[in-house]
């Protein structure tokens, strides 16, 4: 584990990454002339009216606006959530996520043999037996892309995870969270955060929060600790 690309900090700096920039820069176009441009207005707008064109042309452009924009909100009232997929669990049972609505979910992809696997399972079997009974529930998605360190079959994985750390939360089939054969459950997680950890899942326990309505609203790095998450979990299930 030394070498991830990240260090082992408080999530605050990755939750706190900004985009934003100050300063400016001088433009290498020289300032426009007002008195020039009334004048192109001027001649445009009688250009306008002397090739027939009238103030219905220019509703009926207005009007083709607003078509565009409630197409806009029509797509976004269509944007998937997590409870459109159906995925299989650890026993290649269809699961359909339709099932955690009103649930607030933390999902993980976790591993059997990575030197993040004791404090993770541990913390997460806490989370879940504090918050249960509250709306909240753990996802567990076992990858193998990650040093080969879930290399076990999915009966093996489960007597892992629920022997030795008594996980009594959801853990589902082996799946891939990079490459050509991403689940979609993962493309969606991924394609639904990137910001400053970018599209790759980038170790074993990197973890996806997700509301009621099955929005993501939060991606931690696989070096956050499940306990690092526990307030931003209370104030979803008090939403």
């Amino acid at each position: 584990m030394a070498s991830l690309p990240f260090s082992a900090a408080s999530p605050v700096a990755f939750r706190g990454h900004s985009r934003s920039y100050s300063g400016s820069r001088p433009s290498p176009f020289p300032a426009p002339s007002w008195p020039s441009i009334r004048s192109s207005l001027s001649s445009s707008k009688s250009a306008l009216f002397q090739n027939g064109f009238t103030l219905a042309m220019l509703s009926s452009s207005a009007a083709f606006s607003s078509f565009q924009a409630s197409g806009v909100h029509a797509r976004a009232a269509t944007e998937k959530t997590l409870h459109d997929f159906t995925v299989k669990d650890i026993d290649k049972k269809d699961v359909p996520l339709s099932k955690f609505k009103g649930t607030v979910l933390l999902i993980v992809n976790v591993a059997s043999r990575c030197g993040l696997t004791s404090s993770n399972y541990t913390e997460l079997s806490h989370l879940y037996e504090k918050y249960k009974t509250q709306g909240f529930d753990i996802l567990a998605f076992p990858c193998n892309q990650f040093g080969m360190q879930e290399p076990g079959s999915n009966p093996e994985i489960k007597q892992f995870a629920c022997t030795k750390f008594k996980a009594e939360f959801p853990i589902f089939d082996k799946v891939d969270v990079n490459g050509p054969f991403t689940a979609p459950v993962y493309q969606f997680l991924k394609s639904s955060s990137g910001g400053f950890l970018g599209d790759l899942i980038k170790w074993n326990f990197e973890k996806f929060l997700v509301d009621k309505n099955g929005k993501v609203v939060q991606r931690y790095p696989p070096t956050t600790s499940p306990f690092q998450i526990e307030k931003d979990i209370q104030k979803l299930l008090a939403a």
